[in-house]
């Protein structure tokens, strides 16, 4: 099985329900898989053979959607290109993947400087003459395309981690492993035809997991090209939202947008958070302003989206509010020393995992695979703790770890203080070299609307919850932190904006 028969699973369940949809257009099952076959049978005309690369840029579009499953039906390899990445980046990205064929939305041209190969526009305005998916899905309506028998370790996505700073590094994610996160999204949370689910986070990344195991049910996507908190909360109104995936960023947004106690959110069942971590403070504030819906999810690009994920039943236990929860099925999740021993509950290591979510590794670059996955184990670079239940909590990147005065100060427990100060919307907590204290601890913060900054009552406020040692010699204030493209505060970024009082 491929993962793109989850797509047939639901057409053959619900032929006539609504597949996919942004706000003012739908298509129902039947539609999108006409659609879907035509384009992939053009590819197909195009490149016979399977594994081309295709690169699709665009936002949260129906365009985009088709594209993605059809590149998967046609038996060829989707390379992610989000245009929220800086144009450095994504040139960068495009050139390392050597691409056989570009889909990008026209609004997305300006992103990356177009190499020479083929451009299939994918929503389009009509402003440009290159062949458009509208027409190839027209002109190919009625064909189906060849099924092409690959092995489960043939490359069906690459998506690209680390691209910030140096070469960016193509995660080469297989059939099996695609197929395990499906599968895992359906044992954990049990989705059904009954499910609608908002795509807000960005389809390149988080949004699209969750593409075939709710079409394998027979639910239903919204699509939102612009999500924006206003925006992202109309949906879940109008559109009676039960399955949402964001980063942390965005479920702050939302809480703090002005109106929000009167809006109507009930229907989420599946409120689901990634990315970065969520201080306990706000979990709780979630769950008392969007109910019992916040689940979480642990992974990386290298073993996509869920090595742990943790319920809305789990998070009930107050035990489990700093946890990412327990392993996925089919993965194995451990603790592991510096010397590559397995460490017993409760023990602080980095977190390791084995098993068929992991990617085949880094495209072009066998000495950095070597480096992240040895003796079947991926290092993710986490460090955490197990305890002897199996929920697995996470402290910080092990390089983020601050040695400030002889003592370990991880950022994510001054964070978890820090947001707890009225003044505080949000924060990000980092290391500086210094000759006393090897490095000091410093934070930058984001305040609440209104708010006035005082330094001082800050500091105390914080001496009082973590003690001196962690509490930051300097506290930075900004409009608004310095983020990823998909939401998530860059940690180095702020240091190397703030660092110092630079």
């Amino acid at each position: 099985m491929y993962p793109i028969d989850n797509l047939y699973r639901g057409w053959r369940r619900r032929p006539d329900a609504v597949a996919v949809e942004d706000g003012t257009r739908g298509l129902t099952y039947t539609d999108l898989v006409a659609r879907v076959e035509a384009l992939a049978a053009a590819l197909q005309e195009r490149f016979p053979r399977p594994q081309a690369r295709i690169g699709i840029c665009g936002y949260n579009t129906i365009e985009h959607v088709i594209a993605i499953l059809a590149v998967y039906a046609a038996g060829h390899s989707w390379v992610a290109l989000n245009p929220r990445n800086g144009k450095p980046e994504l040139d960068a990205i495009i050139g390392s993947t050597r691409l056989d064929l570009i889909i990008a939305d026209e609004n997305c041209l300006d992103r990356f400087t177009l190499p020479d190969v083929p451009l299939i526009l994918g929503k389009t305005d009509g402003k440009r003459t290159e062949t458009d998916i509208a027409a190839l899905i027209a002109a190919r309506r009625g064909a189906r395309p060849k099924r092409h028998e690959q092995p489960l370790d043939a490359a069906q996505t690459i998506k690209f981690t680390g691209g910030s700073t140096g070469r960016p590094k193509g995660v080469v994610q297989s059939y099996r492993c695609v197929n395990t996160s499906i599968a895992s999204y359906l044992h954990h949370f049990r989705f059904h035809a009954g499910d609608v689910n908002l795509c807000a986070a960005p389809v390149t990344h988080g949004s699209s997991h969750y593409l075939l195991p709710i079409l394998s049910v027979g639910g239903r996507h919204v699509l939102l090209e612009h999500p924006r908190a206003a925006a992202i909360l109309d949906a879940i109104e109008r559109q009676r939202v039960t399955t949402a995936f964001m980063p942390p960023t965005m479920i702050y947004a939302m809480m703090a947008e002005p109106g929000f106690a009167g809006r109507d959110v009930s229907s989420l069942t599946h409120l689901q958070y990634g990315a970065a971590p969520m201080p306990p403070d706000r979990i709780r504030e979630a769950r008392a302003k969007f109910g019992p819906c916040i689940e979480v999810i642990f992974g990386q690009t290298e073993a996509p989206m869920m090595i742990t994920c943790m319920t809305a039943e789990e998070f009930a236990d107050e035990r489990n509010t700093a946890s990412v929860g327990r392993a996925t099925i089919l993965m194995d999740v451990a603790i592991m020393d510096d010397k590559g021993r397995i460490l017993p509950p409760g023990e602080m290591g980095e977190i390791v995992c084995r098993g068929d979510l992991l990617m085949n590794g880094y495209l072009d670059m066998p000495a950095e695979t070597a480096k992240t996955i040895m003796n079947g184990w991926l290092h993710t670079g986490d460090a955490g703790a197990i305890d002897e239940r199996g929920y697995l909590f996470i402290k910080d990147r092990i390089r983020d770890m601050i040695i400030s005065g002889g003592f370990n100060v991880y950022p994510t427990d001054v964070e978890a203080a820090l947001v707890q100060h009225p003044a505080v919307h949000e924060c990000i907590v980092f290391g500086v070299p210094d000759d006393k204290w090897g490095e000091r601890v410093e934070a930058v913060i984001q305040l609440k609307p209104g708010a006035q900054f005082d330094e001082g009552g800050i500091v105390a406020f914080l001496k009082e919850r973590v003690g001196s040692v962690k509490t930051p010699k300097k506290i930075h204030v900004a409009e608004s932190l310095p983020r990823s493209a998909v939401g998530k505060v860059l940690r180095r970024e702020a240091r190397r904006l703030f660092a110092g009082g630079a």
